[in-house]
């Protein structure tokens, strides 16, 4: 036996104390029902009680977590919740209020993908005085900067979640400032082949094949998964697209930071300071930062130490978790009160639309991940200037305009559904953006 060290040693310490960090999740999709396996694997994070719309999946998930037939338990107010948790067992809710108002719940974890219920969960959580790890990015590219503030003042804390890939690389870049290097781009290897047009009905089977919704496997390959994460990034670091949907070129892990990098060093980018993605090989499922030493002495240790040729080099994390470290996440802003991820209090990036098909009026758009539009991210001030449609309200906008393959989905031809509560918040956070940053 080995003795825990570092966070494990904490989580245990703080468990003997306190008894161990209780999830309330929502969501039992594929991200839900990792985490649901994970915790239950570890020392000093429980899950506590579910939220989804039927209680077929949370079982399964507890099922398959190895909990006795019994250890689920359908919940159907804030009480039951809690008497499940004092009784150690997993509450089922279809309500995601009763989750939140549960006094037996630390943190909410949101694992639905869903802009509108991302934005709804946050904002319970925040009135029941809940921290929340957004595993959801689809609702933090679109309103997170204002549920962020919205928590602050409220005296908890909203934060990204570990092992998605704009937390990971947010650890490099981290590293990388702490060492005083400075930071010229920073993101991902893209996982899936590049199809910007790919609709769900092509992948059926490979979605099968691989346990995983055939909508979500076309976020991944039509590239709206890329834009969203690099938007992320961006948006907590300041990081900025070099250009609008970013270079994305054929970088190897060989050749990484000799093409991320300024034109200055020889690179495809415009400056330093940039967030962008790969498809070339050897990087993905990793993420990276490209980092330029500030002294020669420091670039030629670097190249000593076989990280690169220099003056730029790579710093890879090879491999990222996704909801495996999200309870890590949790853990964190409840012992801690720190979070792995949260935007800066200024607009950076935007993630838009583009249209995979030609788009009539009268037109209502469906999920992201399906045939109509796909994820672009640029800048903000670009974004605005073009009057772009957030991807995030895209979701059951009407067409307004006839809109042309590859066109981008703007307000003048989208007109996004005004009875949905991320809709308003966004309005809310654009109108604070007006008066402070024109």
């Amino acid at each position: 036996m080995i003795d825990r060290i570092g966070f494990a040693a904490e989580l245990a310490a703080y468990t003997e104390q306190h008894g161990p960090v209780t999830i309330g999740l929502a969501g039992a999709g594929q991200m839900g029902t990792d985490i649901v396996v994970q915790t239950a694997l570890m020392t000093g994070v429980r899950v506590g009680a579910i939220a989804a719309n039927s209680p077929r999946r949370p079982m399964e998930a507890i099922a398959m977590a190895g909990y006795d037939a019994d250890h689920g338990i359908v919940a159907t107010s804030p009480a039951a919740i809690d008497a499940a948790i004092e009784g150690g067992r997993i509450a089922v809710t279809s309500d995601i209020a009763d989750l939140c108002a549960s006094g037996r719940v630390d943190v909410i974890v949101d694992a639905t993908g869903s802009p509108e219920v991302g934005t709804r969960l946050a904002l319970l959580a925040i009135e029941n005085g809940k921290h929340i790890v957004m595993l959801n990015v689809e609702a933090d590219i679109t309103v997170g900067r204002l549920l962020a503030r919205k928590a602050k003042a409220a005296g908890v804390v909203y934060s990204g979640s570990a092992g998605d890939e704009p937390a990971a690389t947010l650890e490099l870049i981290a590293f990388a400032q702490a060492l005083g290097m400075e930071v010229v781009a920073a993101g991902k290897g893209k996982n899936n082949p590049l199809r910007h047009d790919a609709v769900p009905e092509e992948y059926e089977i490979e979605a099968r094949e691989r346990n995983m919704n055939a909508r979500m496997l076309v976020e991944f390959i039509d590239g709206s998964k890329t834009m969203v994460e690099m938007t992320a990034i961006a948006n907590s670091t300041g990081l900025i697209p070099d250009v609008p949907g970013m270079h994305g070129p054929e970088a190897s892990l060989d050749n990484l930071a000799q093409i991320l990098c300024s034109r200055e060093d020889g690179g495809v980018l415009s400056k330093p300071g940039r967030v962008d993605y790969t498809v070339g090989k050897g990087v993905a499922p990793g993420v990276f930062c490209v980092v330029r030493p500030r002294h020669p002495r420091a670039i030629e240790r670097m190249a000593d130490l076989k990280v690169g040729p220099g003056p730029c080099f790579a710093l890879v994390r090879p491999f990222h978790l996704t909801s495996l470290e999200t309870p890590l996440s949790a853990a964190r802003v409840v012992m801690h009160r720190r979070p792995d991820m949260v935007p800066v209090d200024r607009p950076v990036a935007e993630c838009g639309a583009r249209a995979k098909r030609a788009l009539e009026p009268g037109a209502t758009l469906g999920r992201i991940g399906m045939a109509d539009y796909r994820g672009y991210a640029f800048e903000w001030r670009h974004a605005k200037g073009e009057h772009a449609l957030p991807l995030g309200l895209a979701e059951h906008s009407r067409v307004t305009r006839p809109i042309a393959a590859g066109e981008l989905l703007t307000y003048e031809n989208c007109t996004p559904d005004e009875t949905l509560l991320v809709t308003k918040i966004r309005a809310e956070l654009d109108a604070a953006d007006s008066q402070s940053f024109g």
